[in-house]
C-alpha cells in the first residue's frame, strides 16, 4: 500500500510533517523545520535515515553529536536515542522501517 497525505501535521513549534509514502515495511516523511525547531530526542523500535535536503541541524545520534548541512545522512539503530535542533530553516526526509504505524 501506498499512500499520499498531501498536508501538512504541526508536530511542535516551527516543525511541520508530511507523509510522502509508505507500505507495510517502509515509510517515507518529509519534516520542514523553522530556525529552533526542535526533533526532541526520543527513540523507536524502526530503523531510521535520514536526509538533510535543505537548511543545518545540529543531529545528536546515541553519544554522537554533528552539524549537518544539505546533503548530509544520518542513520539511527533500533532504540537508539536521537534527536536534531535546526540552526537553519530546513527540510529532512526521513526513512522508517518498518512503517511508523503511529503516524497514519
Amino acid at each position: 500500500m501506498t499512500s499520499k497525505h498531501p498536508t501538512w501535521l504541526t508536530v511542535g513549534p516551527g516543525v511541520q510533517r508530511q507523509i510522502l509514502a509508505y507500505g507495510p515495511e517502509l515509510m517515507l516523511v518529509k519534516v520542514a523545520f523553522e530556525a529552533g525547531g526542535i526533533g526532541a530526542r526520543h527513540h523507536h523500535v524502526h530503523s531510521q535515515i535520514t536526509y538533510v535536503e535543505s537548511g543545518v541541524f545540529r543531529c545528536t545520534v546515541g553519544e554522537e553529536e554533528r552539524v549537518l548541512r544539505a546533503g548530509d545522512t544520518f542513520y539511527a539503530a533500533p532504540d537508539v536515542w536521537h534527536g536534531v535542533e535546526c540552526l537553519e530553516a530546513g527540510v529532512l526526509l526521513d526513512s522508517f522501517s518498518p512503517m511508523r504505524e503511529d503516524f497514519v
